[in-house]
C-alpha cells in the first residue's frame, strides 16, 4: 500500500512557493518538506485543511493511494 502525496503538484498549478504554503498554513518549511516526500506518518486533518484552503483544492488532490 502507497499513499502518494501531491503538494509539488498542487504547488506548481497554482504557481506558489513552498515557503508561501508553509506560511499560509501555519507549518515550518522541514515538516511541509516531510510531508512532500512522503515520509510523514501521519497528517493531523487542521493541517490537511488547511492545506486544501491555501491550495483551494480537494484532500483528493493532494492524497492518493496506489496499491504497490
Amino acid at each position: 500500500m502507497s499513499i502518494i502525496v501531491n503538494v509539488d503538484v498542487m504547488l506548481a498549478k497554482r504557481k506558489m512557493t513552498s515557503g508561501e504554503l508553509a506560511e499560509r498554513v501555519g507549518i515550518t518549511q522541514a515538516n511541509l518538506s516531510i510531508l512532500k516526500t512522503g515520509k510523514a506518518r501521519a497528517v493531523r486533518f487542521s493541517t490537511l485543511d488547511a492545506i486544501c484552503r491555501a491550495l483551494d483544492c480537494q484532500p483528493g488532490d493532494i492524497l492518493e493511494y496506489k496499491e504497490d
